[in-house]
């Protein structure tokens, strides 16, 4: 989703609003890039003591009430019309209530370092899909080499030609499906979500409690309540809800306001850093040479697949402006 930013005449005897103090944007470009690294060992936590489902939830949760505060205090209402909100609820499943459910259930089986080097081949899902779905989204030879080169990394990271050696083949596929949901669901909203005149604050608070919804319903058909509610994961999920969920969608926004989506989409390459750091400092996770090299890999071929052609090179009439894209959350 891109941001719209409107402007107001003033009169000519009017004063200049004074401007406000902000943080520069590439410190808000690093506080973005640990709250998302850092997501992947708050999962891994939360899940030691809930079960996935629970998780999810209580991320939805915290993470929707940080953006009905923001309504609250920038005055805006939630979208309206029964059909726009049908298109919001498949958003929903597709950007939050599946990838999320996907990631938490993995971590009970791989670390959060795969699952954080997992969330980066979304690109390269991404320009996969785009060639099919997207007339627009032109193939190159460029993009190509990058999906290939994305690829053989994913097969270094797992290890591929050992078998898969002391790999869980479940927990590694969760993740990557997860990853997949992301592309599937932004291409559904530019399809069909793309133009409405809402807000992202709005567009994106609707979206969330939609997928709360969604899990409020499903997390009682596969989990009881807890017998006792530990407090440590209790606190990384409210961190990853307030945090991950919340606080990173409007910083998210607001640094493709201000330096645009290709600069801010940049974080993505960031995550699997931070995440692997993380697993290994914090939780003791343990890391082969094959997972670092295979990451950086993996980063090449999705930075490749995110390369466009020149404005001269395109044919005239053949591509149709593209809306600009916010980076999804891990």
């Amino acid at each position: 989703m891109s941001t719209v930013t409107a402007t107001r005449t003033q009169s000519p005897t009017a004063a200049p609003a004074p401007a406000r103090p902000r943080l520069d944007w590439r410190l808000r470009f690093g506080a973005l890039s640990l709250i998302w690294g850092f997501s992947f060992l708050l999962i891994k936590v939360g899940t030691s003591g809930y079960a996935p489902f629970q998780v999810t939830l209580g991320r939805l949760v915290f993470g929707t009430a940080v953006l009905v505060a923001a309504m609250a205090v920038k005055r805006e209402r939630l979208p309206r019309g029964g059909r726009l909100w049908a298109h919001m609820a498949v958003a929903a499943f597709f950007l939050n209530a599946l990838p999320f459910s996907l990631f938490a259930y993995s971590e009970l089986t791989i670390p959060s370092t795969l699952a954080g080097i997992c969330n980066a081949t979304s690109p390269l899902w991404g320009m996969l899909l785009s060639v099919v779905a997207l007339s627009e989204d032109r193939p190159t030879r460029v993009r190509v080499a990058g999906l290939g080169l994305g690829f053989l990394g994913v097969l270094t990271v797992l290890g591929a030609w050992q078998g898969f050696h002391g790999l869980d083949a479940t927990g590694t596929a969760m993740a990557l499906l997860a990853s997949l949901s992301y592309p599937v669901g932004w291409i559904y909203v530019r399809r069909t979500l793309a133009g409405t005149g809402n807000s992202h604050l709005s567009m994106t608070g609707g979206q969330l409690l939609l997928a709360t919804v969604q899990l409020a319903v499903v997390t009682p058909l596969f989990t009881g309540m807890p017998r006792h509610f530990a407090v440590v994961p209790l606190l990384a999920i409210a961190a990853l809800g307030a945090l991950g969920t919340g606080l990173a969608v409007l910083i998210q926004y607001g640094l493709v306001a201000e330096v645009g989506p290709t600069t801010a989409q940049m974080v993505t390459y960031f995550i699997p850093v931070i995440a692997t750091a993380a697993g290994v400092a914090i939780l003791g996770e343990s890391l082969r040479w094959n997972t670092p090299v295979g990451a950086v890999i993996v980063l090449a071929g999705a930075a490749l697949t995110q390369v466009r052609p020149r404005k001269g090179a395109q044919v005239q009439g053949t591509a149709a402006p593209r809306p600009s894209r916010a980076r999804r959350q891990p």
